[in-house]
C-alpha cells in the first residue's frame, strides 16, 4: 500500500537520504578505517562505535528508500477542496477555552514532526479535523482531557 507523502515532505526525506550517501556514509568509512589503523579491534571503542554508527546509517538509507519508492506523492497546492480539511491541508484552530492559537498540517506518516507542526494523518488530532470545514468546531481527545478548538481557517500551502 502506498503511505501519502507532501511534495515538502518527499524533498526533505530525499535530501536526508542524500545526505546519508553522500556526507554520512563516507565520513563513518573513513573513522572506521582510521580505528583500524590503532590495533586489535576487540577493545578499540572507537571502531565499535564506528561500526555501530555505520549500521544505523545503513539501516536509516535502506529505510528511507523502502518509504520514498513505496510513497505516493501528493501535490496538496493542487488540491481544490475549499475549506475543507483533507491531506495536506495546514489548519488554524483556535481553543475554545484558553483563545490559544495552534497550527498544523496534516501530513503522511512518513514525514510527520510535531516540533514542525506537521501531525501524520493517521494521529487522533487529524483524524478528529478531517472532512471538517472552516468554521467548525472540533472536540480533540488529549493527554490532559478533552479540547475543544474552532477551526479558524484551512488553507494548502505547498
Amino acid at each position: 500500500m502506498q503511505s501519502p507523502i507532501t511534495n515538502k515532505g518527499a524533498q526533505r526525506l530525499r535530501a536526508e537520504l542524500e545526505e546519508l550517501k553522500s556526507v554520512k556514509r563516507p565520513e563513518v568509512i573513513a573513522a572506521i578505517a582510521e580505528a583500524r589503523e590503532h590495533g586489535d579491534l576487540k577493545e578499540n571503542a572507537e571502531y565499535h562505535a564506528a561500526r555501530e554508527q555505520q549500521g544505523f546509517i545503513e539501516g536509516r538509507i535502506k529505510q528511507l528508500e523502502s518509504e520514498l519508492s513505496n510513497a505516493q506523492v501528493i501535490d496538496v497546492t493542487k488540491l481544490d477542496v475549499g475549506d475543507k480539511v483533507v491531506f495536506g491541508a495546514t489548519v488554524d484552530l483556535v481553543d475554545l477555552d484558553t483563545d490559544e492559537e495552534k497550527t498544523w498540517q496534516i501530513v503522511g506518516d512518513l514525514e510527520a514532526d510535531i516540533k514542525l507542526g506537521l501531525i501524520a494523518i493517521s494521529s487522533p488530532v487529524a483524524r478528529a479535523l478531517i472532512g471538517k470545514h472552516a468554521g467548525d468546531e472540533v472536540s480533540i481527545d488529549a493527554p490532559g482531557g478533552t479540547r475543544e478548538y474552532e477551526i479558524a481557517s484551512v488553507r494548502y500551502i505547498g
